[in-house]
């Protein structure tokens, strides 16, 4: 039996193995700082593309069982943080790593959360602006993801999964 956490974790897999995941690892230490920054963003679109697969099938799950728009974008939101917090710590930034995972989570939650702020402030006007419709909780949450990208990737590269020291080439 394929349960929803078998097949998130196997997408992760799939995910590291497209990735190169161990590729990030083995990197010249002389090179530029930036240079890791490109497959950096390729793999935070990875992760969030998982995440937002996550995110909309939590929203259509909850809206099923229920619950409004709002509530279960909260529900699934939360959901989807977790789970591209997961991808991007183990594949994304696995080298800046510093801190407890405690810790990094908060610090992770945060970050996601004022990127949330954009990402359901747009997720609001397309629920409020758009004729209700079945493809309406999809269109919203991928309006509201494209909004909180960019904030969200720098967020998570410069303040939670920051190198804690460089020491030059």
């Amino acid at each position: 039996m394929l349960t929803s956490t078998t097949l998130t974790w196997r997408t992760f897999r799939l995910a590291a193995r497209m990735c190169g995941q161990r590729e990030e690892r083995t990197r010249d230490s002389r090179a530029p700082y930036n240079c890791g920054m490109k497959r950096e963003i390729v793999r935070f679109a990875i992760g969030g593309v998982l995440g937002f697969v996550l995110d909309t099938a939590a929203l259509y799950g909850a809206l099923a069982l229920g619950a409004g728009y709002f509530a279960g974008r909260a529900f699934s939101f939360l959901l989807a943080v977790w789970a591209t917090w997961q991808f991007n710590r183990r594949f994304t930034f696995a080298s800046g790593r510093r801190a407890s995972a405690w810790a990094e989570w908060w610090r992770y939650l945060m970050a996601m959360s004022v990127g949330g702020v954009v990402n359901l402030a747009a997720y609001t006007l397309t629920v409020l602006l758009l004729p209700k419709a079945p493809w309406l909780p999809l269109v919203a949450v991928a309006v509201g993801s494209g909004a909180g990208m960019c904030l969200n990737f720098a967020s998570a590269k410069w303040w939670v999964f920051r190198r804690s020291s460089r020491t030059p080439g």
